[in-house]
């Protein structure tokens, strides 16, 4: 038995780690500014979940779910995607009750079985919001404001947001019909799966990546055209409100995200560093999902960004961010005899929260120092029969190669000092 991780998933370590935690640690600062609080959702739910929410007809359900059947017979799949599971979690805990909108952010593993690409894995991480129980253009407005704001102050600038509106219960079938009607006419060009969704739901054609059909659709009728006066009022008045705020954006009216839950608003954020797969994330309006599964009707609205594509883009922004923690200090203990006093020191700097190290395998002086260079020790202190003696330690500055001798005792407050200022300017 070869034991290698499945293909399409893959282990975090160090500095990766550190990365994915300074994103979601990022995120709640951020979206507790808006007033978003959390909610874990379990990681496998009812398939019937996700296909009555995202579509029978999409590629997610016909070929992307990790489907099976516990002991019992019941079909059970791996989370796809996060707004169905926390709809299911506002209806089965009756939140509905309480003062709308509530406002949910997600962070956890999804999965999906995709061709594993850069930026794309079979298992993937996601950051969501949901915002459920307003109807108001401002939440539109707030939400695609808080997509780019937590962007932004990640770092990436190099970013394109692209809006449209899918219309409602109302305009959306007209469009549908014409829609239909004109790839009827040309389903000779179609790919196999395209001219099956031509009957499922033309809108799905939207996501096909084969140029004939992606050629056809530059002809194609634009939903822009159809949308009744309260999806035109409802959507002029999301652009008005971003544009006071500052947030720029492009009209893209063949912007039809991957799942059928989606009404009037709907958007998109691309990265030009990421090649074809450019998408960090997106988002919309999902007004018709809780009255689908029973609940009163409830409008909401949230958008899901790829942890491992945002990290992607910001590498290739040339964005240095935090990753694993940094090791402030580490003991190099000389002699079997110090080590007792090397063991108390470095039980007194963690507990001061000084993040400290040393050597277990008794290793020569020569080694522990390159040991402390590659677990990057800001400082190596150095404990021996010497130092002990003398009541003095000496402490070395890994960068600047610099020496001091400090008193034992006044250690813990140099130390403090002098971390505190060099990360102060970071």
């Amino acid at each position: 038995m070869e034991l290698r991780a499945p293909r399409g998933t893959s282990d975090i370590f160090s500095r990766q780690a550190g990365l994915r935690r300074h994103l979601e640690e990022t995120a709640v600062e951020l979206f507790g500014w808006y007033g978003y609080h959390p909610i874990t959702t379990p990681i496998f739910e009812r398939t019937e979940l996700f296909t009555r929410s995202i579509g029978e007809s999409t590629d997610i359900v016909q070929k992307e779910m990790y489907t099976f059947r516990d002991k019992s017979g019941r079909s059970l799949t791996l989370r796809p995607e996060g707004t169905a599971p926390v709809v299911r979690a506002f209806l089965e805990h009756k939140l509905v009750s309480q003062p709308l909108p509530i406002k949910l952010y997600y962070s956890g593993p999804m999965f999906r079985y995709e061709r594993p690409q850069a930026g794309r894995s079979r298992e993937f991480w996601q950051l969501g919001v949901e915002a459920i129980g307003s109807m108001n253009p401002a939440i539109d407005a707030e939400t695609v404001s808080l997509m780019m704001h937590y962007l932004e102050t990640l770092g990436l600038r190099d970013l394109e947001l692209l809006l449209n509106s899918m219309g409602c219960s109302r305009c959306c079938p007209s469009f549908v019909k014409v829609l239909r009607a004109y790839l009827e006419e040309h389903q000779a060009n179609l790919c196999t799966d395209c001219k099956r969704r031509v009957q499922l739901n033309p809108l799905r054609i939207f996501d096909c990546k084969k140029e004939r059909c992606r050629g056809l659709l530059k002809e194609a009728p634009l939903i822009t055209d159809y949308l009744c006066v309260d999806c035109k009022a409802h959507f002029a008045e999301v652009q008005s409100l971003l544009m006071s705020v500052g947030v720029e954006f492009k009209l893209e009216p063949s912007l039809v995200r991957g799942f059928d839950y989606y009404t009037k608003t709907a958007f998109e954020v691309r990265s030009p560093h990421l090649g074809a797969q450019n998408a960090l994330g997106g988002g919309g309006r999902y007004d018709g999902l809780i009255e689908e599964f029973g609940g009163p009707p409830t409008p909401a609205i949230g958008f899901a960004l790829g942890v491992e594509r945002v990290i992607l883009a910001l590498h290739r922004e040339g964005i240095d961010l935090p990753g694993d923690s940094t090791l402030d200090v580490f003991l190099a203990v000389v002699g079997k005899e110090s080590k007792p006093e090397g063991f108390k020191l470095l039980d007194k700097l963690r507990k001061l929260g000084i993040a400290t190290d040393m050597d277990y395998g008794d290793r020569s002086l020569k080694a522990q120092m390159k040991l402390a260079d590659r677990m990057g020790a800001l400082y190596t202190l150095f404990v021996g029969s010497e130092e002990l003696e003398k009541g003095m330690c000496k402490i070395r500055d890994m960068k600047s190669g610099e020496q001091v001798e400090v008193a034992f005792e006044k250690i813990p407050r140099w130390l403090k000092k002098q971390i505190g200022s060099r990360k102060g300017k970071k």
